[in-house]
């Protein structure tokens, strides 16, 4: 990500120059949900310093990715059993025809 234009972002009341090819509006909705984790974190660790904040904000992040995949992976496997069972029965229907 070396190339692109620098994006301003704020994220627990700091300014960060995000230099990016992504889309501005995209990294700007990036900052806004660290920024919120960052908050959560905040209101649940009082007198925490900003680092540990972070790690915690970014522990909970990665937390809801693994969840995420298992859930997609869970879901792709319930999909290939169906579209297992279907193809049987529609073996069966042509076989009895």
């Amino acid at each position: 990500m070396a190339e692109g234009r620098v994006i301003s972002v704020e994220i627990h009341g700091q300014r960060y120059p995000i230099r990016s090819s992504l889309d501005q509006d995209y990294v700007l909705r990036l900052a806004t949900f660290v920024d919120q984790k960052m908050g959560v974190v905040a209101a649940s660790t009082p007198g925490s310093d900003s680092v540990r904040m972070a790690v915690l904000a970014a522990l909970n992040i990665a937390d809801e990715l693994f969840r995420a995949r298992e859930a997609t992976r869970a879901r792709d496997t319930q999909i290939a059993e169906r579209a297992s069972e279907l193809e049987q029965l529609v073996d069966r229907v042509l076989m009895a025809s």
